[in-house]
């Protein structure tokens, strides 16, 4: 077996409101002096260490992983999943 990182990029849809997203760029607009910053969406990240005998088969393992725990809302979110390499 080998060890390989996986990469899980999780976003609210482009039609879902992202309140902390929202304040975030009030904050870097208002304290910050950004306001070249015009919207900010903000996500989630999982960096997931898999044992498998391929890639691919590391990247279905988290897919899988994703889609029967319920990581994400599949009403509000988007994700993507993309293997980072051997690690």
């Amino acid at each position: 077996m080998r060890t390989f990182s996986v990469e899980v990029f999780i976003e609210n849809k482009p039609a879902a409101r992202d309140p902390e997203g929202e304040t975030v760029c009030r904050d870097l607009m208002s304290k910050g002096g950004y306001e070249a910053v015009k919207a900010v969406r903000v996500g989630k990240y999982l960096r997931v260490t898999v044992e498998a005998e391929t890639a691919s088969q590391a990247k279905e393992t988290v897919l899988k992983m994703c889609n029967s725990l319920r990581i994400y809302n599949p009403v509000v979110h988007t994700f993507k999943v993309e293997l980072r390499g051997e690690g």
